[in-house]
């Protein structure tokens, strides 16, 4: 699903405009954003959480040249869905 088929379901579903239902929609994303971005996760009840994952420094080989490299350490988002989340698509 993309982010206009989403839009287009709210917009259905709440008979909002799609303008105004788009921008809510990127608003919630960029306030995602911007939480993660300051280390802070989003935590939505029932659905899960936006998280930063620390990932640590690790040797890695490129095959092409036959030589080790180090991939840094860096932190990536991750979403993690909640139980209840999980229960209801896993069957």
């Amino acid at each position: 699903m993309t982010k206009a088929e989403i839009v287009n379901e709210v917009a259905k579903a709440t008979g909002l405009e799609k303008v105004t239902v788009q921008t809510v929609v990127e608003a919630f994303m960029e306030s995602v954003k911007g939480s993660l971005v300051k280390g802070e996760p989003v935590y939505l009840r029932g659905f899960g959480s936006f998280i930063i994952k620390h990932r640590a420094e690790k040797a890695a080989r490129n095959i092409t040249r036959n030589t080790t490299m180090t991939i840094p350490a860096h932190d990536i988002p991750a979403f993690k869905p909640a139980k209840v989340f999980v229960s209801t698509v896993k069957k």
